[in-house]
């Protein structure tokens, strides 16, 4: 029978989510050479190599892949064993990486997601808001913040919120250049749109829902660049309404033109019995919950 120390795994599990052998060991405050050796001493136990070690890093083999999923699984069934033993203490415990769009992570995330980390201080999470797409198979990251449902792949998503968008300019543009009354007007106004083949989503392209061509002068590819660049005076852009209502120098326009969307809160099947995972996953909705009117205009 195959005898595999569950430290060594524990150790191994710390170093694949890094993705660093050296910020591992930090993070679990061991030295770099013992974290090093006791991940040999467990691909020497497994008869496979689990990591490809580069100096900028380690990156999971196929083996590798595959054994860190069943670790997780190891890991899901210790922490709830200590969790029935009475050791509620230890069962919130880890990394959680959450990957969302920048207008979502920065804008209402970043600035709640600290009472998750006060409530359960073993707990880390990573925020990483950003305006891309995330692999959740290749751990990019372990929850992933999607405006549509994926189709593919073993993955487990629930609806989040819905959300609008409306058109918004800076008082100070419309003083200087008048108030669009119809959305034909638009075409004598500055417009500013997303940088075209950088959307990493058919559910982000907003502007032909308003008029064709919308030929913006002033493309951002950042929800949030946007939102500064339409406070700055540059021109009109379709902003989301819960970032758009905190600034007080935004006006919104057009109403009957508002465009409704959807966050859903997604992760790979594999990981669903994380506690963790459905700890961080159980407060994202509660967080949007307690605050469900800022999203819908």
């Amino acid at each position: 029978m195959l005898a595999v120390n569950w430290d060594d795994v524990r150790l191994f599990l710390a170093a694949a989510r890094a993705g660093q052998i050296l910020s591992a060991s930090r993070r679990l405050g061991i030295n770099h050479a013992t974290l090093g050796r006791r991940i040999t001493a467990l691909e020497d136990a497994l008869g496979t190599s689990l990591l490809i070690r580069r100096t900028n890093g380690c990156m999971l083999t196929v083996e590798g892949e595959a054994f860190f999923r069943a670790a997780e699984r190891m890991e899901a069934e210790m922490l709830d064993a200590q969790a029935a033993t009475g050791r509620v203490d230890t069962a919130i415990a880890g990394t959680v990486r959450i990957g969302a769009p920048d207008g979502f992570g920065v804008s209402f995330l970043a600035s709640r997601l600290g009472r998750l980390t006060r409530r359960h201080p073993e707990l880390k999470v990573q925020l990483v808001p950003v305006p891309r797409s995330f692999s959740l198979s290749q751990r990019e990251a372990d929850i992933a913040i999607t405006i549509e449902r994926p189709d593919q792949g073993r993955l487990v998503s629930s609806r989040l919120t819905d959300y609008t968008l409306s058109l918004y300019a800076a008082r100070s543009y419309l003083a200087q250049n008048g108030r669009p009354e119809t959305v034909e007007d638009l075409r004598g106004h500055a417009r500013i749109g997303y940088v075209e083949d950088l959307i990493f989503s058919p559910s982000l392209d907003f502007t032909g829902e308003i008029m064709r061509n919308w030929n913006a002068g002033f493309e951002i590819s950042s929800a949030i660049g946007q939102t500064e660049a339409v406070r700055s005076g540059a021109g009109i852009g379709i902003l989301h309404d819960y970032v758009a209502r905190q600034y007080p120098e935004l006006v919104r326009l057009l109403p009957h033109a508002a465009i409704r969307r959807s966050y859903w809160t997604t992760y790979h099947e594999t990981t669903r019995d994380l506690l963790r995972l459905k700890t961080v996953v159980a407060f994202l909705k509660e967080l949007v919950d307690d605050e469900k009117d800022i999203f819908v205009f």
